[in-house]
Order: structure tokens, then sequence, then C-alpha cells
């Protein structure tokens, strides 16, 4: 038995509805953030070092910050000198890991959030719940660091 032309295009409109969700537009938004970083990383060459960001605080007092050579050490990291990229800042391999894992996580709860409707509430609590514990693993000894300044 197939399907009628009214059916499928009453599935197309849901899935339509669906994708505007706040939880699903705010993942691609999420998502679309953490691929521009990871493509800033692969534009600008750890090699020739010509970010155009650069520290402010370090830029002022003269002290490098627990952030600087971040930009360094995902660039590092993305193109497979690990061992570089913790020479450059420490945390840079943690914070790494952080915002693959959330574009992981963005990928994988808007798809199974857009097949399951139902499980949209659990999820968001999964999720943030998932996301809080990463952070804290992830970043506790950055903050750390970042602390000792204020």
């Amino acid at each position: 038995m197939t399907p009628s032309p009214e059916s499928n295009n009453a599935v197309l409109l849901s899935w339509r509805n669906r994708i505007r969700e706040p939880y699903i537009v705010i993942n691609a938004a999420l998502a679309l953030i953490i691929l521009m970083v990871f493509g800033y990383s692969l534009i600008f060459s750890p090699d020739r070092n010509e970010y155009p960001v650069v520290c402010v605080h370090e830029k002022l007092t003269g002290v490098p910050c627990p952030s600087c050579g971040l930009s360094h050490s995902f660039s590092l990291i993305l193109r497979g000198r690990i061992a570089e990229a913790y020479d450059w800042n420490i945390y840079g391999m943690r914070i790494f890991i952080f915002f693959a894992s959330q574009l992981f996580m963005r990928i994988v709860f808007s798809s199974v959030s857009l097949k399951h409707p139902y499980l949209e509430k659990p999820l968001v609590l999964y999720d943030g719940t998932a996301s809080f514990i990463l952070f804290m693993v992830c970043f506790m000894p950055f903050l750390k660091g970042i602390l000792k300044y204020l």
C-alpha cells in the first residue's frame, strides 16, 4: 500500500514545523558556532602566526592569561600535532574535547528530537545535565586559572 500524497505532505509539513522548534534552532546555532571556531582554527596556520584576534589582557598587562595560545592550540590539534598544542596552552586539549563533544551532542540530540518528538523534554534534561558535567570536567582547571586573576 503506497502512502497518499496528502499524508506525505502532512509528514513533510510536520517535519518543517519540528525543525523550527527552539531546541532544534538553538542546537543548530551552537553547532554552527562550533564549526566556525574549528574553521577559524583550520584557516589560520600556527606556523605563520597570523591570527587576527589578539589577547587584550596580554597586550595591556604583558602577562599571558589562561586563554592565551588557545587559537594556536586548536589549530595544532586539528592538524594532529597534539604535543605542540600543549606547549601553546595546557588547557587547549580539554577545551577542544568539550567543543568537539558539544558538536557531536548537538547533532545526536537534534536528530533524536526530530525523529522522536515525544522525547524532547527528557532530551533537554539529559542534554543540560551532560553539558554541565562535561563543562565542569573540561573547564575546571581553566576556570581556576582565571579566578586567580580576580
